[in-house]
């Protein structure tokens, strides 16, 4: 979740952990598998094929470790193998995976993203701290125990670490650190430099076809440029300047010209409770000369608003000159493509559905994309599956079906392959490569055999609707076997713009979830994940639904259903509801607490918002009353009555609160107000702090942890009906 700058830290401290961990759950409720278990599969990311040939690569994270593999076509299956040869659970990511052309070399980040402190996460407490830095490895080098060698340092803040680009002749990298745009030889021979001096910040490099340029964008103090650098040149040239923001730059095929998105440039006093439209506009531009015109431009409605869900992976310049980006003007995420001369933009992807990746084919004629249409079950409204269409226009075609999710697609540089990350219900993420029978694994091998599949169960769709009418979509976890009534929790998300679906999540951390919702469901809870308003896949309507987050927190409702909606539920003990979630889903963990003890019996919060008036009068301009907005001092009202703080008077029941003290996106202030005011009202609450950790937990031991004393809280809370101490965490 983000809101201006909001910081998600992960911390835990033992307190009464000894205590916690100790306790067993009834006999009924006994799991036949550990934490430990269903955390143990390696979770990919950063899917990505060399422009030429058949190799692709991808990062496995198992148990905290991270490693590059690799995998050549047609036979993926065999030839997967490990890469690099990192060995600890240390809390040190990798990222900004790339492939040289050829597929020789991989190029990626390693360690974590710059806090406002510039400093890089070190959740292992260091003496010599840690940092975020550039490597490369040859993939067919003879030593296949050679190290790395180091490019450069890398730093950025966590919006731009994905800026990591690699030139079309495969022998130069450039990326967006501190700034400034940073260049080197990927042999290591040309250690990191600063590309140029550029007033204000240089991120999103691309490489023009040609290698000789490179487009960025300059952001400037209310407005940004798209900028060209020339390496035969001592000036950098400005593309159709003005005071609007610019971004996303694309390159045309033959490097003519480039396409880029205009979005209005600040405003000052703008009135903050209102919720306006932010209209936004294609542009092309002379790559020689730095002339521009008008592409395409959008509505004025709020539909018309410039779309985020699939960020800026929608907007291409493919084959034939057609100009491919994504529009929510319908109600829906969809995909168009329009001439690079202009005129009526054709939609591409028609239905009751959204878009979210999107990737071009290998000749860039097609579009490969992931969504949540009908395929063969109507329950995939909450799955994801494949699917492709001309950028031309024509009838999309389903490249995946079934009881399956897949995500993240690529195809390889030869154009023979399509991979992808996919998952079930009960066998979590792993890359595969998409046949004409559906799908195959590939590096089954890094599977642990003691994963726990056959003791998982498959959650049922449930759909219920809020007391103001809205229809919502959740994901019911049972136990197989329980005896008599059982306590009932509700999971929320964070994002919020998220959305759970029917097994195994894309993302790692609601990959953890929905292990921890397995988990829960096997030592005898009914677990109910419900979608609340301002999640993601089921139109624009819902993801931006009035009156919600500080102007209102209406999503609350929805969590208050869910619970209603457990409680009804013939299985379930109606007075052993509890619930928790993380980021967002603290934030509502906490609004349940504080609202309605009476419902929610306890709760585990990780990482929640507690106060939203605290981001409104940070900002800068709030201490200035000539640029302070008209509204702000209703505005401030409004955010702290949308808040968890405004009710503690009338919290009652017992909380866990998780938190990492180097959280980047929920400030740890969040957390350290709250407990005062627990304090003062003498509330039951205990708490596990994890010093140096971030808002996604870095370490798995982590995840390990703060997962264990979730479940036994609940049992000693819920199950046991234990009193905790009042205020202080000590008391135990």
């Amino acid at each position: 979740m983000r809101f201006a700058k909001l910081r998600l830290h992960l911390a835990v401290g033992l307190s009464c952990l000894g205590l916690m961990l100790s306790c067993t759950t009834a006999a009924w409720a006994q799991s036949s598998f550990t934490v430990e278990q269903v955390l143990s599969s390696p979770f990919p990311i950063e899917l990505v094929a060399a422009r030429q040939g058949s190799r692709v690569a991808w990062v496995f994270n198992a148990k905290g470790v991270r490693n590059v593999w690799v995998a050549d076509g047609p036979d993926f299956v065999h030839s997967a193998h490990q890469l690099t040869h990192y060995s600890a659970d240390d809390g040190q990511p990798i990222a900004s995976l790339r492939l040289t052309p050829d597929g020789k070399t991989v190029v990626y980040a390693l360690g974590s993203e710059l806090n406002d402190a510039q400093e890089s996460a070190n959740p292992e407490s260091w003496t010599k701290g840690a940092k975020q830095q550039v490597f490369a490895l040859d993939v067919d080098a003879k030593d296949k125990q050679a190290a790395p060698r180091l490019l450069g340092d890398m730093g950025c803040p966590d919006e731009d670490c994905e800026d990591v680009e690699i030139s079309p002749d495969g022998k130069l990298v450039v990326w967006s650190a501190k700034k400034k745009l940073w260049l080197a030889s990927v042999d290591g021979k040309q250690q990191a430099k600063e590309l140029a001096s550029v007033r204000g910040a240089a991120v999103e490099p691309r490489w023009s076809p040609d290698g000789k340029h490179i487009a960025f964008v300059s952001q400037r103090e209310g407005h940004s440029l798209i900028a060209v650098y020339d390496f035969d040149g001592n000036a950098v040239r400005y593309l159709a300047p003005s005071v609007d923001k610019d971004s996303m730059p694309r390159w045309a095929p033959d490097g003519k010209s480039i396409v880029f998105v205009r979005t209005a440039g600040e405003e000052q006093k703008r009135p903050l409770i209102p919720v306006r439209p932010e209209p936004w506009s294609l542009w092309i531009a002379d790559a020689a000369t730095g002339a521009g015109r008008l592409l395409w431009r959008s509505g004025e409605k709020l539909e018309d608003s410039l779309p985020g869900l699939t960020e800026d992976g929608s907007l291409n310049v493919a084959a034939d000159g057609r100009v491919v980006f994504a529009s929510e003007h319908d109600g829906r995420n969809h995909l168009y493509s329009i001439g690079i001369g202009g005129g009526e933009a054709t939609l591409l992807t028609p239905g009751d559905f959204d878009v979210e990746d999107v990737t071009l084919s290998a000749d860039k004629t097609w579009l490969i994309y992931s969504s949540n249409q009908y395929s063969s079950d109507k329950a995939d409204v909450d799955r994801r599956h494949l699917w492709r269409v001309p950028v031309a226009g024509g009838a999309p075609e389903a490249l995946t079906s079934g009881e399956t999710m897949e995500w993240t697609p690529v195809q390889t540089g030869d154009g023979k392959s399509i991979l992808c990350l996919g998952s079930t219900a009960t066998s979590p993420a792993m890359p595969y490569e998409v046949t004409a029978k559906g799908r195959e694994m590939i590096a089954a091998q890094a599977l642990p055999s003691d994963f726990p599949s056959s003791s998982l169960v498959t959650p049922k769709q449930v759909i219920f609707q809020s007391d103001d009418g809205l229809t919502l979509h959740g994901q019911l976890f049972l136990p197989r076997k329980a005896k008599g009534k059982i306590p009932g929790l509700v999971f929320m998300h964070g994002g919020p713009i998220r959305q759970m679906m029917l097994g195994f999540h894309y993302m790692d951390y609601y990959h953890n979830a929905y292990a921890e919702n397995q988990y829960l469901a096997s030592r005898g809870y009914a677990v109910l994940s419900v979608n609340y308003r301002l999640g993601v896949m089921y139109g624009r309507a819902f993801r931006e639904a009035p009156n919600t987050i500080w102007r209102g927190a209406a999503e609350y409702k929805d969590v208050l259903a869910a619970g209603r909606y457990l409680q009804a539920l013939p299985q379930v003990d109606g007075e052993k509801i509890g619930l928790w979630g993380g980021s967002y889903g603290g934030f509502l963990t906490a609004m349940g607490l504080a609202r309605n003890s009476d419902l929610f019996k306890a709760g585990v919060d990780f990482h929640g918002v507690h106060d939203w008036s605290v981001f409104l009068t940070e900002r800068p301009y709030f201490g200035n009353l000539a640029l302070r907005p008209p509204d702000a001092e209703a505005a401030v009202k409004l955010a702290w009555e949308s808040s968890p703080n405004a009710y503690v008077s009338t919290w009652k029941s017992p909380v866990l609160l998780i938190h990492g003290d180097d959280d980047r996106n929920v400030p740890f202030s969040q957390t350290v107000d709250l407990v005062q005011r627990l304090r003062a009202q003498h509330a039951p609450f205990e708490q596990m702090i994890l010093p140096d950790e971030i808002h996604g937990f870095l370490m798995w031991r982590d995840w390990v942890r703060a997962y264990t004393a979730t479940e036994a809280f609940f049992d000693r809370t819920l199950n046991r009906g234990e009193k905790i101490g009042s205020g202080d965490w000590n008391s135990r």
